[in-house]
């Protein structure tokens, strides 16, 4: 077995990573979670994985068939919850397969005997919201449209902020003073006051949102950024590379960059933490994502409107806040693997 002095950075790291055991198993985890949220529509849904109806096959999860086709009366789209079709689809010589909860995210439970929000059942597992839509399927699909949010958010946020750090600290001088004051400026703007007036002025969707959340998320990074190019713009091997006649392009992505990417890999944790926390506040106070669209902040907001409904503050709270723990965790584990004075025996 090779030494630790003989590995790669990449590999000493990992293994540094790897000893922290609640960022490893948090890791995965949340990418066991994340992976599974991916085929939500397999998990949750209200078709049918598979049908076999009269010696023929039907995928109605990847195709739209209408209600004649299983001897119903309108040529309109099937609703297999009907107990009519229903019947037809069990009955003898049939056969149909269901997702795990025989519910999608927008579709309405109109066979229940009891006021909305209802409680779990053996049909509606975590109960129903004010809609009579099934929880634990607003649950998945709104983790999923969390989790991607802010993986989104995170990228467009990173990017912008090494590209400015790394303007800042490599050229320095007036560009260094002028971003800054710049950037004093601009995080002197009352970020929530924007997105109530553009919320009003336009329609709200994911696209609009992820745009005026990366104007002002770039900017916490950009000071760490710049700080490690100041630092490394005047050592010996960059003096090196210009003497050889590299340009300016070459040497802050050739050269420095890598070895400014220990701040920002160590912080991609906790900025996407951060996002889908800034996400589920905002669908908390309704200037987030479209009407119907499944959200935790969504959910959180009717629990509030519906107290006695506990399971509809309950189950998001426990998903939102495992969430966040387990990116924090991972986040720890990051910051101790990339910290170049850890000095403990690998």
């Amino acid at each position: 077995m090779a030494s630790a002095a003989s590995q790669s950075p990449s590999r000493r790291r990992w293994r540094r990573f790897a000893m922290n055991r609640r960022g490893y198993w948090s890791l995965w985890i949340f990418l066991c979670f994340f992976g599974l949220s991916l085929f939500a529509e397999f998990l949750s849904n209200d078709r049918p994985l598979v049908i076999r109806y009269q010696g023929h096959w039907y995928f109605p999860i990847w195709h739209d068939y209408a209600e004649t086709e299983f001897g119903g009366d309108f040529a309109t789209a099937a609703d297999y919850r009907d107990p009519y079709i229903l019947g037809r689809l069990r009955a003898e010589g049939n056969f149909v397969i269901f997702p795990v909860n025989p519910h999608s995210y927008n579709s309405i439970n109109f066979y229940i005997n009891q006021p909305v929000p209802s409680p779990p059942t053996r049909v509606n597992y975590l109960g129903t919201d004010d809609r009579g839509r099934d929880v634990l399927a607003r649950l998945i699909y709104g983790f999923r449209l969390s989790v991607l949010f802010g993986l989104a958010l995170t990228v467009v946020g990173t990017f912008l902020g090494i590209v400015a750090g790394a303007v800042q600290g490599y050229f320095g001088g007036k560009t260094d003073l002028l971003l800054q004051r710049f950037i004093e400026i601009w995080s002197a703007m009352p970020e929530l006051y924007l997105l109530i007036i553009f919320a009003s002025l336009f329609k709200p969707s994911m696209l609009l949102l992820l745009i005026l959340l990366s104007l002002f998320g770039w900017m916490g990074l950009s000071d760490y950024v710049r700080a490690e190019f100041l630092k490394g713009r005047n050592l010996d091997y960059v003096r090196a590379a210009r003497a050889l006649g590299a340009g300016n392009l070459s040497i802050m992505y050739r050269h420095l960059l890598p070895n400014c990417m220990t701040p920002v890999i160590t912080f991609l944790p906790f900025r996407m933490s951060g996002a889908i926390f800034a996400l589920t506040s905002l669908d908390f106070l309704g200037l987030g994502v479209p009407p119907s669209t499944p959200s935790l902040g969504e959910l959180l907001a009717q629990g509030k409107a519906n107290i006695d409904a506990w399971w509809l503050s309950l189950s998001t709270f426990l998903v939102l806040v495992g969430t966040l723990v387990l990116l924090i965790f991972i986040g720890d584990a990051l910051r101790d693997a990339f910290d170049p004075r850890q000095t403990r025996d690998e």
